[in-house]
């Protein structure tokens, strides 16, 4: 009994190793289209993401290949991570990893694949990042944001937003309008970029370091917001 107990006990460790292995590649995988994603939407100048925005921003969120498909009704989803700017506003939290998920009615054949950043700019924006649920449109709308490096052609009321937002489908770049659809966190990604149990909280008010398996994608954030960043 005690063989067979010690046997159970190692393979289930292994299964344990395996998996978690496993969930770590996918994560990792996962930050490197989310660098991928906001180098190119940022790099693309008179047709991307003002940098500028980046610079002045609370927070990001970077969801890379989120899927849509839909016949009439529609629904998306994906995974990514959020950073928010730490205590004192010089340079970035780790990125705390959270998924959307959202419903669209109307006459929509077909499915796609699109990247998403919203720039957060206030601190009201973040403490609705640090909830367990945020529903876009709640209490906060993520209103499509400017395209170019002219910022001062654009409205007041992009540029008074709490949440600004962005797509990529096709090769793309747009601002895109995400009412309706949620966020929240994504504790086994957490779990297994860290190491341990940690909650976005934790993440976002910079009390956990980065993991070096986010290095990359710091560094690309660190690229485009060089005037925030410590």
């Amino acid at each position: 009994m005690r063989i067979l107990a010690l046997t159970v006990m190692a393979a289930t460790a292994l299964t344990n190793s395996i998996y978690a292995a496993s969930d770590m590649e996918a994560v990792t995988k996962r930050l490197a289209a989310a660098s991928e994603t906001l180098n190119e939407m940022l790099q693309a100048d008179d047709k991307g993401v003002p940098r500028e925005l980046l610079e002045s921003a609370q927070c990001v969120v970077v969801i890379p290949n989120s899927k849509k498909a839909g016949f009439i009704v529609g629904a998306k989803y994906g995974k990514g991570f959020a950073v928010c700017r730490k205590p004192g506003g010089r340079g970035w939290t780790g990125p705390a990893a959270v998924r959307m998920e959202g419903g669209s009615f109307g006459l929509q054949i077909g499915a796609s694949e699109t990247d998403y950043i919203l720039i957060v700019k206030n601190a009201s924006g973040m403490r609705k990042l640090l909830e367990d649920k945020f529903t876009i449109g709640a209490g906060a709308e993520a209103t499509a944001g400017p395209v170019g490096r002219d910022l001062s052609a654009q409205t007041d009321a992009q540029l008074r937003a709490e949440i600004l937002s962005y797509s990529r489908s096709r090769g793309a770049f747009a601002g895109v309008t995400l009412t309706g659809s949620t966020l929240r966190p994504d504790n086994e990604d957490n779990a297994a970029l860290y190491g341990r149990p940690v909650t976005n909280k934790e993440i976002l008010t910079g009390t956990v370091e980065p993991p070096p398996a986010a290095a990359a994608f710091m560094s690309t954030l660190s690229k485009y917001s060089m005037r925030k960043t410590g």
